[in-house]
């Protein structure tokens, strides 16, 4: 609220600024991070940029709702992020082809279907949830692309995830299965035979929050149609429950590339017993989980690792009450 008053006091401040030529370089290091969540989103960019080598290369898409982009933006202006890397602000509205003719998850929650469809009207549903589907026909230009969740901090330079060699297929993640746990038959519904057909219920699933895709490959691949089709398949929910995981392991079944488990260490958000030494050499650390960092039940011994790349000297955030 305190950034949109700012806007609405000072708006010869906030004028719209032409895009910058590097939105668009395939030769920089390309990040989207899809949210509403300014000061989370500050702190994805805020360590990233910290962590970097040559700032100055790397370019962040940040994508939030109508109702938010002006906060995030406000945001930017007024602290703008060090070592010469570059942050687009846009709403998901800007992307037009995003429309309810295209979007099969727009259609379905705009259809009578739906009506008495609570989980649809989750905000776990919103068009920014999906948005991680459309990269390429949002990014036109760009080669490759690195997708953060809002609840993540980077303790390294990243740029070698540009460089990995990704074997041709579209997406590079860490892997989460272990034993019998988080294989792909707690996430899918095998008892249907479409989906008994098509995959393997014991294939390892992986992580998002941490996802280098190969943009090329997707074009190539064609991922986005594969979406669609299952999207449209689970219309009535029987396929998958909900979340953004399941269509995903469907999309990038055999898509996707395995990543040193040190590129991405999960759980941050719930699981207190993972050790300080494997945070310690993560690149990426994500608090997946209902204990966010900026939130009071956060797990007091990781929380330090997220308040260290706060921004403090900006005076919204001294007088808004974090927790902190």
């Amino acid at each position: 609220m305190r950034l949109v008053e700012e806007r609405i006091a000072h708006p010869d401040k906030y004028t719209e600024e032409e895009d910058s030529a590097e939105f668009e370089d395939p030769s920089l290091y390309h990040y989207a991070i899809f949210s509403n969540n300014v000061i989370a989103v500050s702190v994805v960019v805020n360590s990233a940029v910290k962590n970097a080598q040559e700032p100055w290369k790397h370019v962040f898409h940040v994508v939030s709702d109508r109702m938010n982009v002006a906060a995030m933006k406000v945001w930017f202006k007024m602290r703008p992020v060090g070592g010469g890397a570059h942050v687009e602000v846009k709403a998901v509205e800007d992307y037009a082809f995003l429309n309810s003719s295209y979007v099969p998850v727009l259609r379905q929650m705009e259809s009578a279907n739906y009506g008495d469809n609570a989980k649809l009207r989750n905000p776990k549903y919103s068009l920014l949830n999906h948005l991680r589907f459309y990269l390429p026909e949002m990014y036109p230009k760009l080669h490759r692309i690195l997708f953060l969740d809002d609840d993540v901090v980077v303790q390294k330079d990243l740029s070698a995830l540009w460089r990995i060699d990704l074997d041709g297929k579209v997406n590079g993640a860490v892997e989460t299965c272990f034993g019998s746990f988080h294989r792909y038959t707690h996430y899918l519904n095998f008892s249907n035979s479409v989906i008994r057909e098509k995959f393997n219920p014991k294939a390892c699933a992986w992580a998002y929050g941490m996802n280098i895709f190969d943009l090329d490959a997707w074009r190539r691949e064609k991922c986005t149609d594969q979406y669609h089709y299952w999207q449209n398949l689970n219309e009535d929910g029987t396929l998958w429950k909900s979340g953004m995981l399941p269509p995903g392991l469907i999309t990038f079944y055999s898509t996707t590339k395995s990543l040193d488990k040190s590129w991405h260490v999960l759980g941050l958000g719930y699981n207190p017993s993972i050790s300080m030494d494997e945070i310690n050499h993560a690149a990426v650390i994500h608090f997946n989980g209902n204990m966010k960092p900026w939130l009071d039940i956060a797990i007091n011994q990781f929380k330090n690792l997220w308040t260290k790349y706060v921004d403090n000297d900006m005076e919204f955030v001294q007088v808004c009450n974090f927790g902190l």
